[in-house]
């Protein structure tokens, strides 16, 4: 059988949330699929019974895209964000009996994070607020006056006029009223057992345009001053209140970059503790824009989460006074969870490298799964997708790197290959045990891929995750250099005359920076890289904080120049010898195109081989979300390039 190809994008059924009904009998599951007609993505939500009674069945039509799924405690209700009538995403709710789906809200720039009340009347949800753009072409758009650093936002756009704030919408009579407002932004709500309050994620202190800092609020449902529970001094996400409404657990990084761990405080204010100070593993989930699975109480005390560890990522139990335990861990990476209210089990989407995204149901108590779903059968009657071999590498003292062996599809021994060393993005990230349409499309074309986790990634201990801070290119490179030297060892079938290197943002900023200081690569393709942190600063959506946050505090062009230009991979694009290809999109904020605007010119100043291909209305996430074709085209501009590239002969000199 062959190996995936481009196409093939078209035939994955995509999972991520899962959402198990109160009585625990049935799971809800938005299912998205690529849309070559429209040139889009449509999902449905759909429905499987938890103890395989039945097949999965599609619940909702599916016309444009369903998502963040939520069953109502008393089991009648799902609510979903839909994108029907040409809309932004607006909240429905559908009978889970039978019957029609009920919109109940017309926001303009639509909703997010939709939450259920404890007695199934209302629903907490955030949004976006401001006035609308004129919808008339004809019209002159009116002036931006910019006070804020933090105006715009990748994929969105400007948001300094528009501050996402919290809502109630009554499920019977559909009124919709507005919780919180001000000069910043609110999200996450979290219903408090009682139903008088609502915990939610904010950042209102006075340095909020210089910082990641994020606090955890509390606000009566009915109005009033919202009270702070956290000290303004780490970046909060997802919280969750205990059974008694004393507690509120959330996730906290003390700095950016970190790992996130579990948290608590009392909901009255005061007695901030870590769960388990012993534990340092980047923990929580997440899912699509607008969606976050936050930390769950069990009966116990105890609460659940998920945590990644070196190219994994399982269910953990958290409580006060004793060690986290892993739940079921397993060579997969799980990415969503929702849990029955009986805390005894719990569902999980996850994949491997080499099966697409399912759902499977965790006994809590014995640590067994049990696969619920079956949807990775689909790519699989068309293409065979390749495993991938897990090498640990010791590459300085102390530290040791996580690196992946792809073989191409159709492996013949003694066969000689063309190897590609791919780098993830972030750089607190991580590649492991997960499916990646990246890889997979690059085996089925003949090629053998090398992957791994360097310093800076996630999955290890905080100080491997900071350990490039200041040193943005060292201690990263070496990692990723000696990994890929280690994995070429363990390769005699690697025709090491034909090797290329690739990634896309912090990975294409480390694919720019090793052509830059090493010419054993015959092709690069450095997409949506970051080559220049001085104009980085300004340009950037984020380049205001992630410049002194990783390339360290003086960082900044009035404070130390010579910071920025060390460490950009631009000043040394003059000693780059190997052919590039520089993919960019044209709406990208958060490494603008202007990047890769400026290798190109330098590169071609220096009469060297390079190529420019840009992508009209797309964003930073293009590769992940942007339009199908687009996702397609970038696929076959790659792998064009690299079978050009890969078995040309290089002109002496060069």
């Amino acid at each position: 059988m062959r190996g995936m190809i481009p196409d093939d994008l078209y035939k994955i059924p995509w999972l991520n949330e899962c959402d198990i009904s109160p009585d625990g009998r049935l799971v809800a599951f938005p299912v998205t699929r690529m849309d070559r007609e429209n040139d889009t993505y449509k999902s449905a939500i759909w429905v499987v019974p938890a103890d395989h009674t039945a097949p999965p069945r599609q619940f909702t039509a599916g016309e444009k895209r369903d998502s963040s799924r939520r069953f109502s405690p008393d089991g009648k209700w799902l609510a979903f964000l839909s994108e029907r009538g040409d809309k932004k995403p607006q909240l429905y709710v559908m009978p889970t009996s039978a019957g029609e789906a009920r919109c109940l809200t017309d926001l303009p720039f639509g909703a997010a994070y939709p939450v259920w009340s404890p007695d199934s009347t209302r629903i907490a949800l955030a949004a976006r607020t401001g006035t609308p753009p004129d919808p008339d072409p004809k019209k002159t758009k009116p002036y931006r006056r910019i006070t804020s650093m933090k105006y715009k936002l990748n994929g969105e756009g400007f948001v300094y006029d528009r501050r996402r704030h919290l809502f109630v919408v009554d499920v019977e009579s559909g009124d919709c009223t507005q919780v919180t407002d001000g000069d910043w932004d609110d999200s996450q709500p979290a219903w408090s057992p009682g139903g008088r309050e609502i915990a939610f994620i904010s950042a209102r202190h006075d340095d909020r345009e210089y910082d990641s800092v994020s606090d955890v609020f509390v606000t009566p449902v009915d109005g009033g001053d919202p009270r702070r529970l956290t000290g303004a001094d780490s970046l909060c996400k997802s919280p969750s209140w205990s059974s008694d409404g004393g507690t509120v657990a959330f996730l906290r990084a003390p700095m950016w970059p970190s790992n996130a761990t579990l948290w608590a405080v009392d909901s009255a204010g005061g007695n901030l503790r870590a769960i388990d100070r012993a534990f340092d593993r980047d923990t929580g989930a997440g899912g699509l824009p607008g969606a976050v699975a936050a930390p769950h109480w069990l009966p116990d005390g105890s609460i659940l989460s998920i945590a990644s560890d070196r190219g994994r990522a399982s269910l953990i139990a958290a409580k006060e006074g004793q060690p986290t335990r892993w739940i079921a861990p397993s060579d997969r990476m799980a990415g969503w969870y929702s849990v029955t209210p009986d805390g005894t089990k719990a569902v999980i989407s996850a994949s491997t490298v080499a099966t697409t995204s399912d759902l499977l149901l965790v006994d809590l108590l014995a640590g067994t799964s049990d696969q619920l779903t079956h949807y990775q059968d689909e790519i699989a009657r068309e293409a065979h997708l390749q495993s991938a071999e897990r090498v640990s590498v010791p590459t300085e003292a102390g530290t040791e790197v996580d690196c992946w062996i792809m073989k191409p599809a159709g492996f013949e021994e003694g066969k000689q290959y063309p190897v590609l060393l791919n780098v993830h993005g972030g750089p607190f990230g991580q590649y492991g045990e997960t499916f990646f349409d990246e890889f997979q499309v690059y085996a089925g074309a003949g090629y053998g891929i090398v992957f791994c986790n360097p310093r800076g990634s996630s999955g290890q201990g905080t100080d491997f995750s900071r350990a490039l801070v200041g040193d943005m290119g060292g201690p990263d490179s070496r990692d990723v250099l000696a990994a890929f030297d280690a994995a070429l060892e363990r390769m005699p079938w690697a025709d090491r005359s034909r090797l290329g290197v690739m990634g896309g943002s912090y990975g294409g900023f480390m694919t720019t920076w090793i052509i830059g200081h090493d010419h054993r690569f015959k092709a690069a393709v450095s997409e949506r890289a970051v080559n220049d942190w001085y104009s980085m600063q300004g340009a950037s959506d984020i380049g205001g904080t992630f410049n002194r946050q990783y390339l360290g505090e003086r960082a900044v062009i009035q404070d130390d120049v010579d910071l920025l230009l060390r460490q950009s991979p631009l000043t040394y694009a003059k000693d780059i010898r190997t052919p590039v290809l520089i993919l960019h999109s044209e709406d990208d904020l958060r490494c603008p195109i202007s990047q890769g605007e400026q290798l190109f010119v330098v590169l071609k100043q220096q009469r060297q081989d390079v190529e420019f291909v840009r992508f009209p209305d797309e964003s930073h996430e293009m590769s992940r979300s942007g339009k199908p074709s687009h996702r397609t085209d970038r696929f076959e501009v790659i792998l064009d390039y690299f079978n050009r590239k890969l078995n040309e002969e290089r002109p002496s000199g060069k």
